[in-house]
Formats: structure tokens, sequence, C-alpha cells
């Protein structure tokens, strides 16, 4: 009778604790599906779903007026052929039109007139804090967006979400070497790919006011 009086009056765990551990059963799924989908994508993998949100509540506000956001001149620098000047003008159009207004470097709008090819490129790449690469047969067969490729892997080697590659028409096998430790997106949705492009965008925006408030403190 005693040990059963005291399993009627064990006391209930907080809140905070039944807070922590419903956190943490919800968030193992999603450690295990991340870690098995990284050791398939050793020869480069498509972006199925990356939208990790962050909570209203939790998610810093990119558009503060002291936000490291300000810190460069663009959000996205597009990067692209001369035969995909219509998609690309459709997603710029979609990125700032969206509530957070992001400001994106299209070359054929932004580039200096009479400046230097090099210049523009390099520019454009060094005052960007992320990098949409529209991979189509033309991008492939031009000079100037595989140095533009490379300019962005100098600035940002690692696979930190600085670099978006989008793969449109192009078969896996011949995604760009240099790019194979990156997930990528497939255009096969124009509207659902602008939106993952956009998510991905907003996820590294906030991470670095993360990152920034973290190195304040």
């Amino acid at each position: 009778a005693g040990w059963f009086r005291r399993l009627l009056h064990k006391p209930k765990p907080s809140s905070g604790e039944s807070l922590k551990s419903s956190h943490s059963a919800s968030s193992s799924p999603s450690s295990s599906s991340s870690s098995s989908a990284k050791s398939s994508s050793s020869s480069g993998t498509s972006l199925a779903t990356s939208s990790i949100s962050l909570s209203p509540a939790s998610a810093p506000d990119i558009s503060a007026s002291d936000s490291p956001r300000w810190d460069k001149s663009y959000d996205v620098c597009i990067c692209h052929s001369e035969e995909d000047v219509e998609l690309v003008e459709e997603l710029v159009s979609y990125l700032e039109g969206q509530p957070e207004s992001f400001r994106c470097f299209l070359q054929l709008r932004d580039a200096v007139a009479g400046s230097a090819v090099v210049t523009e490129l390099c520019d454009a790449v060094q005052n960007s804090h992320c990098w949409v690469m529209l991979i189509t047969p033309g991008f492939l067969q031009d000079p100037w967006c595989r140095y533009q490729m490379h300019q962005a892997l100098a600035e940002a080697p690692m696979a930190n979400g600085r670099t978006i590659p989008v793969l449109k028409d192009v078969d896996r096998k011949d995604y760009p070497r240099e790019l194979r430790n990156i997930y990528y997106i497939y255009m096969a949705l124009k509207e659902k790919s602008f939106r993952q492009i956009r998510d991905t965008v907003m996820r590294y925006l906030q991470e670095l006011c993360r990152s920034s408030t973290k190195r304040m403190e």
C-alpha cells in the first residue's frame, strides 16, 4: 500500500523539463535524417526540403538598423549565363518583392557602365552575402560564370550557406566538381525553387545576425 500511495503522489516534471524532453524528442529524427542525408552527398546531392525555420520568438530581426546584413551592399548575387536572363529577372523580382526586400545584384542592371567585367564580377561577389549559381547548360559553357563561381568559392570555400547552387536542365553527372561538397536545389517547379532560394538566404542572414549577437555578448 505504501509504494502505491508514493506512486500516486509522484511529483510531475516541471514545464521546463517537459519542454526540454519534448524538444529533444522532436529534434532527434531531423538530426538522424540530416546525418543520413550528408552521408549520401559525397557526389553532390539535391536539397529536397531544407526548411529548418526558426520560431518567430527566436528569429533575429535581419532588418534591424544594427544588423550585420547592412555590412554588404547586396544580400544576393545571381550568377547566370546570358541565355537565362529572363528566368533570373523573375527570380530577382520575386526576392526583391518579399517582405524582407532582399537586395539583389543583377549584372545587366547593376554593373557600372565602362568598368571592367572582371572588376564588376569580383566586386559583386565580395559585396554580397550569398551567391546563387544558376547552373544551366549555358552556365556550364560560359567562362565568366565559371570565373564568378571560383571567385565565390575563394571568398567562402566552406559550405556555410553562402553559395547556393541551383540546377536546371542539367544532369547530376554534369554538376560542377568544385561544388560537390554543397547541396544543390533542383529547379523542377519554379515557384518551389524560388521559395527554397529565399529560405536559404533568410537562414544565412539570420545565422549571421545570431553569430554577431553572440560575439557582442
